[in-house]
C-alpha cells in the first residue's frame, strides 16, 4: 500500500525554493519585510534550517538580484544575433519587464554590489556585459565606442526604470548596512571574479573602469535640452 502524500506538510526545502519565496516576500512588502524569520514562517520551517541553504540575508538578497536577471540573461543570449538596435531594444525591453514585474525588488538590482566594482546596474553581471559589448563590437563598434554605449545604456535604464519602479510603489529609504555572514557570493568575491569566459569583458577591463561620469552627465542634459528645443520648435 502506497504512503499517501501529507498536502498539508512544508515544501521540500531548496536554495531555489528559498530564493522564490523571498522574491514573494519582497514583492509583496519590498526588501525591509525580508528577514530569515519571516521567510522560515512563509515557508513553514524554522528560520535555523534555511542556513543549510543560504548563509544569511545577504546570500539571500543576492540569491534575488539573480534570480531576477535570469530572464534577462536569457534573452540576451538569444537575441545576441540580431541587429545591435534590434538587439538593444529587446534588452531594454527585458529589463523594464522586471521593473514592471516586480517593482518592490527592482532596487535592488540598482543597489546590490555589482559582480566587479567597475560594472554597473542594472546590466550588473559579467555574462550579461560581456554579451552586450561582444554584439556590438560584431556590428562595428570600437572597444570605446561599446564601452559607451554600455555606460550610456545603463544610465537611461536605471534613471528611467527607478521612476517608474517608485511610481508603482517601490520603496526608497535609506540603504541598509551590507550584512556580510562569511558566506553571501559578492561581497566575498567582489572584483575578484574569474574573466576566464568573459573575453570582451577581460579585454576592455581598462575602459570599464575609468570614471566619465561628469562628461556622460553634461552629455546627457544636453541631449536632453535639445529634445527639448525640437519640441518647442515643432
Amino acid at each position: 500500500m502506497s504512503r499517501q502524500t501529507d498536502l498539508s506538510s512544508p515544501p521540500k526545502l531548496s536554495r531555489d525554493v528559498i530564493i522564490q519565496a523571498a522574491l514573494q516576500l519582497v514583492d509583496g512588502s519590498g526588501p525591509p519585510g525580508l528577514s530569515m524569520r519571516t521567510l522560515g514562517q512563509r515557508l513553514g520551517v524554522e528560520a535555523m534550517s534555511l542556513y543549510r541553504h543560504v548563509h544569511g540575508k545577504e546570500d539571500l538578497l543576492e540569491g534575488v538580484v539573480d534570480s531576477l536577471m535570469t530572464d534577462l540573461t536569457a534573452t540576451m543570449r538569444r537575441e545576441s544575433s540580431e541587429h545591435w538596435q534590434t538587439f538593444l531594444q529587446n534588452v531594454a525591453h527585458s529589463v523594464r519587464d522586471i521593473a514592471v514585474e516586480h517593482p518592490q525588488a527592482f532596487p535592488l538590482v540598482a543597489t546590490r554590489h555589482p559582480a566587479a566594482p567597475w560594472l554597473r546596474p542594472p546590466l550588473r553581471s559579467i555574462e550579461v556585459v560581456d554579451i552586450f559589448l561582444r554584439v556590438l563590437i560584431s556590428h562595428g563598434f570600437t572597444d570605446l565606442q561599446a564601452v559607451r554605449a554600455y555606460r550610456a545604456f545603463s544610465s537611461f535604464l536605471l534613471g528611467q526604470l527607478l521612476l517608474e519602479a517608485s511610481v508603482r510603489g517601490a520603496s526608497f529609504g535609506p540603504a541598509e548596512e551590507p550584512i556580510d555572514e562569511g558566506d553571501a557570493t559578492v561581497p566575498n568575491t567582489d572584483g575578484s571574479e574569474t574573466l576566464d569566459d568573459t573575453p570582451e569583458v577581460r579585454r576592455l577591463r581598462p575602459l570599464l573602469s575609468e570614471d566619465h561620469s561628469k562628461e556622460e552627465f553634461e552629455i546627457a542634459l544636453e541631449l536632453l535640452l535639445d529634445r527639448l528645443d525640437r519640441d518647442v520648435s515643432q
